[in-house]
């Protein structure tokens, strides 16, 4: 299940930006530099500069190097702009909101550098098939990206595991107390994958969520019909999977889409 693939990929737990977003949270952060704190506003972007690599590679579907690749300076002054313009009263996280600010300003890239795209024919790239042994590399070239391909999906997985880590921090939740407390009956955790997926979808109680770091309880039970001791018993894997679907964490959110889908048309 997916609580015990997450503690396979992260082994003792993965690597999470290092700084004081153990002790506050991100939005608590942004909030502090909002008021004018440029010096951690400088210490915040260098700290989360991993966590714009991967979205801009994701974005991008290759590894983006921060170094020479012009993307990384657009998702990075993205980041920047998420800092200043950040709401709580949105309704999203904001490395939600970060990551979806980064994927405005790279489309508006891409679409002004697609003309250059037009100069080299794809068919170029292709193998000829008049070169000796073109079906031979045509599919030697189909298995490398494949493999590539999942290479990079692996990469990418550990990566979301990483940022998620880190958010689920201030909320006082580990990947080691997930494990001990996934249901163990497949209709328990399909009701709690359904909970946390249309949480993830009401604006009003995200927020809550978001900003108090506690589940709105009394909010959710009459809304899900369910009763609150048993929220509050799943309390750490509800807010594990309402962040996921949530937040900027597509492969993640692939492990429980389909289980909340049922779920919700089960109860309809």
């Amino acid at each position: 299940m997916l609580l015990l693939l997450w503690r396979k990929w992260t082994g003792q737990g993965g690597a999470a930006p290092a700084a004081d977003h153990e002790a506050r949270t991100p939005e608590e952060v942004v909030a502090a530099i909002q008021q004018g704190d440029e010096a951690l506003r400088n210490d915040w972007i260098r700290q989360y500069q991993p966590f714009i690599a991967k979205t801009a590679s994701r974005f991008g579907k290759r590894y983006i190097d921060p170094s020479r690749d012009e993307e990384f300076s657009i998702a990075l002054a993205a980041f920047d702009e998420a800092i200043g313009s950040y709401s709580p009263e949105g309704g999203s996280s904001f490395l939600g909101f970060a990551g979806q600010v980064i994927q405005r300003r790279l489309i508006d890239y891409a679409r002004k550098e697609r003309r250059h795209l037009t100069a080299v024919p794809y068919s170029a790239l292709q193998p000829q098939d008049d070169e000796a042994g073109s079906v031979l590399a045509k599919l030697e070239a189909k298995e490398a990206l494949t493999v590539y391909s999942r290479e990079r999906t692996a990469e990418e997985r550990k990566e979301e595991i990483a940022s998620l880590q880190a958010e689920l921090a201030p909320f006082g939740v580990s990947f080691y107390d997930l494990s001990e407390q996934s249901p163990k009956h497949h209709d328990s955790r399909e009701m709690l994958l359904g909970i946390g997926a249309r949480l993830a979808q009401n604006a009003a109680l995200f927020g809550m969520l978001v900003k108090k770091r506690q589940l709105p309880l009394k909010e959710l039970s009459e809304l899900e019909q369910v009763s609150r001791k048993t929220l509050e018993r799943h309390r750490k894997y509800i807010i594990a999977v309402t962040l996921i679907a949530g937040g900027p964490y597509p492969i993640l959110r692939e492990y429980i889409r389909v289980s909340a889908a049922k779920q919700e048309g089960e109860s309809s």
